[in-house]
């Protein structure tokens, strides 16, 4: 089971999306996503979540919010535990370049255009209808998300 956190970063009604084009053999190849990444030996979730946005932007947050655990389950990538995160307020001056793939600030009302996982649409969903704490599990079969529970309960999408 693979531990990661992923952030979505929030200034003027945009969210800091990660368009992932740099990395050959990447399951989220040419997708948009927040940003983080895997944890390290000895991190907890919030300082696995601070180092990869550092890493990622050069931005440190300030502000930031636990969302929700998301679990991917698939049959071609080993199963995850994702802590969601938002953050609403950061200090420093943002990276010129991403060893990841491409920083863009995209407005909330136009993410749904982006190239998403399907699951990632449900929890940005969750996340702008201000969702309390929730689990949410997603099933893929190749790319097609085959199945998703919210806190336990079948979901429809």
């Amino acid at each position: 089971m693979i531990l990661t956190t992923l952030c979505y970063i929030e200034k003027d009604d945009c969210y800091l999306m990660l368009h992932r084009v740099s990395k050959t053999n990447d399951p989220n190849k040419d997708k948009w996503i927040g940003l983080g990444g895997k944890f390290e030996e000895g991190e907890s979730p919030e300082d696995c979540l601070l180092r990869e946005v550092k890493e990622e932007s050069g931005l440190t947050l300030t502000s930031f919010r636990f969302r929700g655990i998301v679990t991917f389950v698939s049959d071609e990538w080993p199963s995850e535990y994702m802590c969601l995160y938002t953050a609403d307020s950061f200090e420093g001056s943002m990276n010129a370049s991403c060893r990841e793939g491409i920083l863009e600030w995209v407005q909330k009302s136009e993410i749904h255009k982006l190239k998403l996982w399907e699951g990632d649409k449900i929890f940005l969903k969750l996340l702008a209808e201000d969702e309390p704490f929730f689990s949410l599990k997603l099933r893929y079969e190749g790319e097609r998300l085959a199945e998703c529970r919210l806190n336990g309960n079948e979901y429809g999408r």
